[in-house]
């Protein structure tokens, strides 16, 4: 079955190129040209997917998100945000639970069809985890508890990964890179806490 991917973006043209570009990947498509319109929709559809620019006004991609996440209706759906905005370390700490992927503008075609496909395809590995554990009689506590680590640690590595690579050695000049690697090694110590209890849980339910 053709995903479903809501764009949200207050630039008419970058929609207007998201949309030519999903259609032409295959993908049902909706769109919003602002965080409230974006929400507005979301009351009569369910995409598979939203992509979601950040810098928008008067409400920016960070609002619209928690407001999505936060409504029980729509909190299951994944997001990925969509910005020529460079990432910072608090920005991946405080909403990288919320988010799929980071998606910097400007993007291939292949690029944005494999991310896409990426976040589709481990929701569904997922689903079909938590299913097979639930069949089995696991703890419903930790089949909940695999099902949000998968996600997390597969999106902090993603997000880690773009730390590393937006963050040059101009960084060192301007006195900001001790801060920066600190908060990514900080990251990295948080994932490597997160893989071994996912290893665990694995173990504990067959997985």
């Amino acid at each position: 079955m053709t995903a479903t991917v809501l764009v949200v973006d207050d630039n008419p043209g970058i929609v207007e190129v998201f949309v030519t570009m999903l259609k032409r990947g295959g993908y049902t498509t909706y769109s919003a040209g602002s965080g409230e319109e974006g929400l507005a929709l979301l009351e009569d559809i369910t995409p598979d997917l939203i992509l979601l620019d950040i810098m928008m006004e008067p409400m920016d991609g960070w609002e619209a998100l928690e407001q999505i996440k936060f409504n029980p209706k729509t909190r299951d759906i994944p997001v990925l945000m969509l910005t020529a905005k460079q990432l910072t370390p608090d920005e991946a700490k405080e909403y990288g639970m919320y988010i799929e992927d980071y998606i910097i503008k400007p993007i291939t075609h292949s690029e944005l069809y494999d991310a896409i496909e990426h976040v589709l395809k481990r929701k569904r590995e997922i689903e079909e985890a938590v299913e097979l554990a639930s069949e089995r009689g696991a703890n419903s506590v930790l089949v909940a508890e695999y099902a949000r680590l998968v996600k997390s640690v597969d999106v902090n590595k993603r997000l880690i990964s773009i730390l590393e690579t937006t963050y040059s050695l101009r960084d060192k000049r301007d006195g900001s890179f001790e801060k920066i690697e600190n908060a990514i090694q900080s990251m990295k110590k948080g994932l490597g806490i997160q893989e071994s209890r996912l290893e665990q849980l694995r173990t504990q339910l067959g997985l």
